[in-house]
């Protein structure tokens, strides 16, 4: 399953927040649920980069933290992950997209950086639209092997979170990727609970569970509340997983968010060259202003 990135939240990775659960790859392909789900509409995205869904918005400058701790080797490790909404916006397979910069941290050391990709349809459903994940190892670049982008490769967009979740409906794809076996799903698990994080306490919080159908043992339980998002990440069956908890809400100040759009752009600018068979067919991400367009 991908950790938490919201995305994610995912999270490449969800983090552990915004993008889908499931970080393992099956080693058969995957052809999970294909053919049974309809392809993404571009006309169905009339004001897609303005994400207003109550369980996952996305306004330019908000950045979470989450704290927590995974395992690896039997140890476990102190786990961090910055996850910031950039003022950038970028075309991916019709439908432009928010761009989310994504930190994750293992120990105190950046062990991945990541561009995802959320848009919003007219219904109010948030999809994943693709996620250029780089991976480091003792702080150099290491590759971004779970690169992927729909409408490229034959890769799919997903659901991130629905305009209208309910208990009892339809499990969903959160993105298809057959090139690195990715077909992850999640359902409507919860709804109602209250939760106390160190932020805030919340009511009437959302529970998705997400999971790899080729490995169907780990699940991931993420937890959202109105008006805020993805606030809780953890994890059931399989062993030992990872868990993060939403620490602190930044609201960037315009000189704070300019620094995050260069950052941004930097990591877009080696996407260009580590994933040329991919991300290389995408246009840039702009600046909503500086482009023309409708912020």
């Amino acid at each position: 399953m991908r950790g938490l990135r919201i995305g994610l939240v995912g999270a490449a990775s969800l983090l552990v927040l915004f993008a889908p659960a499931c970080r393992a790859r099956a080693p058969q392909p995957v052809t999970t649920q294909r053919a049974s789900e309809p392809p993404v509409d571009p006309h169905a995205f009339d004001h897609s980069t303005s994400i207003d869904n109550q369980w996952l918005p996305l306004q330019p400058g908000t950045q979470f933290v989450y704290q927590g701790s995974v395992h690896e080797d039997h140890r476990r490790l102190s786990h961090r992950v910055v996850f910031t909404v950039t003022d950038l916006t970028k075309m991916i397979n019709g439908v432009r997209t928010r761009v989310i910069w994504d930190r994750d941290y293992t120990e105190g050391d950046l062990v991945e950086g990541e561009l995802a990709f959320f848009a919003q349809d007219n219904g109010g459903t948030v999809w994943a639209l693709g996620e250029y994940p780089e991976e480091y190892e003792e702080g150099k670049f290491a590759g971004a092997p779970d690169t992927w982008i729909a409408g490229l490769a034959d890769a799919r967009a997903g659901v991130a979170m629905q305009g209208q979740p309910q208990v009892g409906t339809p499990s969903y794809l959160q993105g298809y990727a057959p090139d690195i076996d990715f077909a992850d799903r999640a359902r409507v698990y919860q709804t109602g609970l209250s939760d106390c994080i160190p932020v805030n306490c919340y009511q009437n919080v959302l529970v998705t569970d997400e999971w790899n159908p080729s490995e169907p043992g780990p699940h991931q339980r993420k937890y959202y509340a109105p008006g805020v998002g993805n606030i809780r990440v953890g994890a059931v069956g399989g062993g030992e997983h990872e868990g993060l908890v939403l620490i602190n809400i930044v609201h960037l100040s315009p000189e704070g968010l300019a620094e995050v759009r260069d950052e941004a752009l930097k990591l877009e600018e080696r996407a260009y060259l580590a994933s040329a068979d991919l991300y290389g067919h995408t246009s840039p991400a702009e600046h909503p202003i500086l482009a023309g367009q409708s912020p």
